[in-house]
């Protein structure tokens, strides 16, 4: 007879009962422990998890040069608050980044706790630089939950509700192949938007995803991102690259702007950079990033000891693994997988994205491919049944987006299509 009783049923009572349904958790689970590409609830039960905290874990759960980082730094300075005094890892960072990113050229780094933070600060400094206000977003875009990345974002539901919105914020389209829109016609609705709604001279920071996360990994054409390059230019705009999502290796290359051979003025950073621990940063052009005056950037967790040590051993992980190249492989051999399936499976109405930030956009069998929110979320909870943890996208969510970790295996790779082509066989019969 088995004896074993279930904690997980008591767990979610439990989150029922003290935690608010604003907060969503996508699957019914309770982890408690995780490795790479893998994690075990608290019942034993072992799944592939390729939604990685959402991007966050590029390098793994509980990698173990972190672990080692973590630890050692914990019996040295934990936090000390980097407005009092500083700390060796919050300036060996800051150096690291702002050579990763500028290069020859003087860039200087500064850090917070989380992506919107960073976000919101990155705004402060283009604002400051420029002396203007009004900021540039695109539709389909996710900036974060504060009220001014919720207001950037460029997705009505669940981010903007009843919450009101920041002031001299606009919204113009993304460029998004499978659904007809180019980049010259994206092109066209900003010129349309600086002619009918705010002018250039009224401008202070254009900020775009190179990969759009939330909004369905929609990757921007290089040209388009080049174009945007040379109109911030024109008019003194500064550009912001959010890479929150999209960097440290997701998409192939260190940052999503570097395929499109562009240089940024500001760049946001967060998730994956420090394998797990809440950190975020800006890291732009030295000019720029000193234009706030002394106390007008910073936060008492930014940059926390722990977390920069952290996101050092997360660099030297990355270097010493080879986990650029190793991502790149993966995410040829995922997008093998997912192109055979779009064979297979009429619902698959596109593969994209870049590297191995990879997604399915799943339609309905109609002649204007509509968006199949209902589909969507059913192959997700099969795939859960089946132990694949993936989680949806879209401004109809209708996307299902992958984020494993560069650590995964082939062989996880292999496991996890097979679960996939599993659970659609059982959501379409």
């Amino acid at each position: 007879m088995n004896s074993k009783v279930d904690e997980t049923p008591h767990l979610l009572q439990q989150r029922d009962q003290f935690v608010p349904r604003g907060v969503v958790t996508a699957h019914p689970l309770v982890i408690d422990r995780a490795e790479g590409s893998q994690v075990w609830d608290v019942d034993g039960e072992r799944y592939l998890d390729f939604v990685g905290g959402i991007g966050v874990l590029n390098i793994g759960h509980n990698h173990p040069r972190v672990v080692a980082a973590v630890q050692a730094q914990l019996q040295k300075v934990s936090h000390a608050c980097f407005q009092v005094v500083a700390y060796k890892p919050y300036l060996d960072l800051a150096r690291r980044l702002s050579q990763m990113i500028g290069g020859a050229e003087p860039y200087k780094a500064a850090f917070f706790t989380s992506g919107a933070e960073a976000v919101e600060n990155a705004v402060k400094i283009a604002r400051a630089h420029t002396q203007r206000s009004a900021v540039i977003a695109f539709r389909g875009g996710f900036h974060g939950r504060t009220l001014l990345g919720s207001t950037l974002t460029g997705m009505s539901q669940p981010y903007k509700q009843n919450f009101g919105t920041a002031p001299e914020v606009f919204h113009t389209p993304y460029p998004n192949a499978y659904r007809g829109v180019s980049s010259e016609m994206a092109l066209q609705a900003l010129q349309e938007l600086f002619a009918t709604q705010v002018a250039p001279e009224r401008v202070a920071a254009i900020i775009i995803e190179p990969v759009q996360g939330d909004g369905g990994f929609l990757a921007a054409p290089a040209e388009f991102l080049q174009a945007l390059r040379a109109l911030a230019t024109q008019h003194g705009i500064v550009l912001i690259l959010d890479e929150i999502q999209t960097g440290f290796g997701r998409t192939g290359s260190w940052f999503g702007f570097q395929h499109a051979d562009i240089q940024p003025d500001l760049v946001t950073v967060a998730k994956s950079l420090a394998g797990g621990l809440p950190l975020s940063g800006v890291v732009g052009k030295a000019q720029i990033m000193d234009a706030p005056l002394p106390g007008g950037l910073g936060g008492t967790y930014g940059g926390n000891a722990l977390a920069c040590a952290a996101a050092l051993a997360v660099l030297d992980a990355y270097e010493e693994e080879q986990l650029l190249a190793r991502g790149v492989a993966l995410g040829l051999r995922l997008r093998e997988g997912l192109l055979r399936l779009q064979g297979l499976y009429p619902c698959i109405g596109d593969v994209r994205g870049s590297g191995f930030m990879l997604a399915l956009e799943l339609v309905k069998n109609d002649a204007a491919r509509s968006p199949d929110a209902e589909l969507t979320q059913r192959l997700i909870d099969q795939a859960r049944q089946g132990g694949l943890l993936v989680i949806k996208c879209g401004v109809h969510r209708n996307v299902l987006r992958f984020l494993a970790p560069l650590v995964t295996t082939p062989e996880q790779i292999d496991e996890a299509l097979a679960i996939l082509e599993a659970a659609l066989a059982r959501v379409l019969n």
